[in-house]
């Protein structure tokens, strides 16, 4: 097969060869709208031809493409070619071209575990009962499936059979990473033995078991970044590219209004009103909420969409600025913004994430005389606590309410 499959792999584009050959150009158009560079198209369609003719040698016909096969294909270029970066997703992305053209049917999803069936339930219910984010979903979906993992490994989830004693068993094995970690692993698992008991699945109460986290309200100060830091990070953005465009847009919303990290993420063209000169944010809970567009903010993102932001059928205001061109996905791409812009400026510091932006903005409002009511309606805060913290770092206020230290007796 070896050497049919040299002899025959001698091919070209232009005379592309096997059971794939005619379907190049739909992969071709694909790349092209998703803002592939030429070179980096033209080695996806060597790929994919290549991958066509090793299907003619093992005399397969189109019928019988699955990624199972394209991972076959991958094995063998793997120990009888060179490795090429990329080849993964061309081929599998090519394999998903197929199946939603209806060229080759699609593969039925691999059976699920007990444990991934059930934690798929839950993730429904948080979506469809409770109306969490999808971020806050991600969460809850991971700790659910490594308590039930531990509980059960691969077999069935009886959680009839679960006992006060291991539950809390786990979150005392849990804090012992971190307080926090315990706090938000007894909180997830509080949450779903509830949805437990209301599906049925369980007749105790065993929510009622999971011990309290030690957490003192208030304890910690919020940490800010600094003025001159976050005039630093602003700086740093080349905005004659467009990176630095779209990335001093990202910077200005998370420092002048205060957004998280997944709100600028699920942003999209019809939030803004240019005529009102405002924002529709996407925040927690699938509360909308809106925001005036400061005159700073919205010319930037003027700036990014008119001189930065590529072509794209995305609704998404902020794109990738490499192939495949689309919107972002998780928040993890606004903190890389926030990281790099750190790092360019020079900022070693321990905060790395986006949230410092917010605090600052918070700090400052308060400096300046704002209210809390004003600050939780700005950052759009539910609970009066998240406010009521910033408080704590108004130490100019504060000192005014010290009493004076008792001078020493004569």
């Amino acid at each position: 097969m070896e050497k049919l499959y040299q002899k025959t792999r001698s091919h070209s584009l232009d005379t592309p060869e096997g059971p794939l050959a005619e379907h190049l150009g739909a992969f071709e158009g694909l790349l092209n709208d998703q803002g592939y560079a030429q070179e980096s198209i033209r080695r996806h369609l060597l790929l994919v031809a290549d991958f066509s003719v090793w299907l003619k040698c093992k005399k397969m016909s189109i019928e019988e493409v699955t990624h199972e096969t394209a991972q076959r294909y991958l094995r063998y270029r793997e120990h009888h070619r060179c490795h090429r970066n990329g080849a993964r997703y061309a081929v599998r992305r090519f394999v998903q071209l197929l199946q939603e053209n209806g060229i080759v049917a699609k593969e039925a999803s691999g059976a699920q575990t007990p444990v991934e069936k059930l934690v798929n339930g839950y993730s429904l219910y948080l979506h469809q009962e409770r109306g969490l984010a999808a971020t806050t979903i991600r969460k809850y979906r991971w700790c659910a499936h490594l308590f039930l993992t531990k509980q059960f490994g691969d077999g069935a989830t009886r959680l009839s059979d679960l006992s006060a004693r291991e539950i809390i068993d786990f979150v005392q094995h849990e804090a012992t990473q971190s307080p926090g970690r315990a706090q938000s692993i007894a909180k997830v698992l509080r949450s779903f033995l509830q949805y437990a008991r209301y599906r049925g699945l369980i007749k105790l109460d065993l929510a009622a078991a999971i011990p309290r986290v030690a957490h003192w309200s208030m304890a910690s100060i919020p940490k800010a970044i600094s003025p001159e830091y976050a005039r630093r990070a602003l700086a740093s953005c080349d905005r004659r590219r467009p990176v630095g465009r779209r990335d001093y847009a990202i910077l200005l919303l998370l420092a002048r209004l205060g957004l998280r990290s997944g709100e600028v993420v699920s942003l999209t063209l019809d939030d803004i009103d240019w005529e009102t000169g405002t924002l529709n944010i996407h925040g927690k809970g699938g509360q909308e909420s809106p925001l005036p567009l400061l005159a700073p903010v919205g010319e930037a993102i003027a700036d990014y969409l008119k001189n930065g932001r590529a072509d794209s059928e995305s609704r998404s205001v902020f794109l990738r600025i490499n192939a495949p061109i689309r919107g972002f996905k998780t928040e993890k791409a606004v903190c890389n913004v926030v990281r790099y812009a750190l790092e360019r400026a020079g900022i070693d510091s321990l905060r790395k994430g986006t949230h410092q932006f917010r605090h600052a903005l918070a700090t400052q409002m308060l400096r300046q005389g704002s209210s809390l009511a004003e600050i939780s309606e700005v950052l759009r805060h539910k609970s009066p606590d998240s406010t009521r913290i910033y408080a704590k770092v108004d130490l100019d206020s504060l000192r005014t309410l010290a009493p004076p230290w008792p001078s020493p007796r004569s």
